[in-house]
């Protein structure tokens, strides 16, 4: 007999619990093989193809391209073995069955799902995956088999009931109770309408409309507003943070609300940094960026104070310093600012960073940087002057401990050698955890950095 197994979302990891549904790879009634990626979702890490467990029929599928899922939720259902009459599920090519014996795969196990890679070579991996959780919005016809396999005493998923007194709250995903803890919403009041009453996010999400709209009725009808006044009001239009805007509020808060950071920094003469950059692309071979020149020069520097290339355990209220420098690099794409990661960039001269710094930001442009593209940096290094500003205060990528924001170098009068001219000048700037180090720290690494810049040949000393 044909067995159906259920596909769920699978736990992404490095913080990740939802994604969204890109395009769907596959049809209800395609034949799929092991670890054939079958749905594209974006994160918001990136944007990545999810591959099956499974061989055999697709019977359903779960949400349409645009719904957001949660981790855990079922994303298709598939039939594999044998079916009533001997066939294999599917077409009789048999994918999906071990052989003659007609097992599924599940019992073999192709592996842990990992998104954006394949599967069947992969160990297993112990990975928390959170529980399953009903999609609401985006529903699709291919859902009702899953819905006929409910308890005949379950509650209608429109129907709901809300929480007995004193009893627990029927919420499984943090992410609803973090929404409705924000908005002062007690999810007692509410009535879910998830399976057995589970309150799903969006009967949070309704309810806080629904809260919206009384405010605003209240407040319109206590008001007296003139006609005047209200004809020539703009419209509001409101933007959902998520994905990787919402990946980045997210990070950019906890940053500034754990850790105690500090921002000094430095004008420089780069005229002579500009100069050997010139004479090494002249000599031949690949060219030498900017970017790579200053990773390289902050890995110098790192090498000089380590206390910079640290995070702050606080559960542990302990400082952790990392040997291997993994730099981190801004870069801006159309769908919004991510930090690729460059590993090991203090073994790497300065062509190895140029073309590695090409190949992470086409990636980020074209969307398909994986997660482990763009967690584990130690440190970060932010260009900022390609948006044509001097300086800035950046925030630090936590659980970073630094991070090193450049200016656009431009001609500006100096004093060099005692006399007034024009020189290629940049601002420099460095925001540290003050956790790690104090100001003596800080200060001399930027003052190393700002003296390589100004003489790349004191690089020399640490080569």
């Amino acid at each position: 007999m044909a067995q159906v197994l259920e596909f769920k979302l699978p736990d992404l990891g490095e913080g990740l619990t939802e994604a969204e549904i890109v395009r769907w790879l596959v049809e209800v009634g395609d034949v799929v093989a092991v670890d054939q990626p079958v749905v594209e979702v974006e994160t918001a890490k990136a944007m990545v193809e999810v591959p099956c467990p499974y061989g055999g029929v697709v019977t359903a599928r779960f949400g349409e391209e645009g719904t957001e899922l949660p981790v855990g939720a079922p994303l298709l259902t598939v039939a594999v073995g044998e079916t009533a009459d001997g066939r294999p599920a599917g077409d009789g090519s048999g994918a999906g069955t071990d052989g003659a014996s007609g097992r599924a795969p599940a019992a073999e196990g192709s592996g842990n799902v990992l998104v954006g890679y394949g599967t069947s070579e992969a160990p297993a991996r112990r990975r928390r995956v959170r529980p399953a959780a009903p999609v609401v919005n985006g529903r699709s016809r291919a859902q009702e088999p899953l819905r006929e396999t409910r308890p005949a005493d379950a509650p209608s998923a429109r129907t709901g009931r809300t929480a007995p007194a004193g009893g627990p709250v029927p919420v499984i995903s943090p992410l609803v109770r973090r929404l409705a803890r924000q908005n002062g919403l007690d999810l007692r009041k509410l009535t879910g309408s998830g399976p057995d009453g589970l309150i799903l996010r969006a009967d949070v999400e309704h309810a806080l409309r629904a809260a919206g709209t009384q405010d605003r009725t209240d407040t319109t009808t206590a008001t007296a507003v003139p006609a005047e006044a209200s004809a020539g009001t703009a419209p509001v239009t409101r933007v959902p943070l998520k994905g990787i805007r919402g990946a980045v509020a997210d990070k950019l808060s906890r940053s500034r609300t754990e850790i105690p950071d500090a921002t000094c920094w430095v004008d420089a003469d780069a005229t002579e940094l500009m100069r050997t950059r010139a004479a090494m692309n002249a000599a031949g071979g690949p060219k030498i960026s900017v970017l790579a020149l200053l990773a390289r020069i902050c890995t110098a520097a790192l090498a000089r104070f380590p206390e910079l290339n640290a995070s702050v355990d606080t559960e542990a209220r302990e400082i952790v310093r990392y040997a291997d420098v993994h730099l981190g690099f801004a870069a801006q794409t159309d769908r919004g600012l991510v930090v690729p990661v460059v590993r090991d960039a203090h073994t790497r001269n300065a062509e190895s960073l140029t073309a590695e710094f090409a190949r992470l930001t086409e990636a980020a442009r074209a969307g398909t940087l994986t997660p482990a593209q763009l967690t584990g940096g130690t440190f970060t290094l932010n260009n900022y002057g390609v948006f044509g500003v001097d300086g800035s205060t950046p925030i630090i990528n936590h659980p970073e401990a630094a991070m090193l924001g450049v200016g656009r170098i431009v001609p500006k009068p100096w004093v060099h050698e005692g006399e007034l001219a024009v020189r290629q000048v940049v601002q420099l700037s460095l925001t540290f955890d003050h956790r790690v180090c104090d100001g003596g720290t800080a200060g001399g690494f930027l003052r190393y950095v700002a003296d390589c810049v100004e003489q790349p040949t004191v690089l020399l000393r640490t080569l």
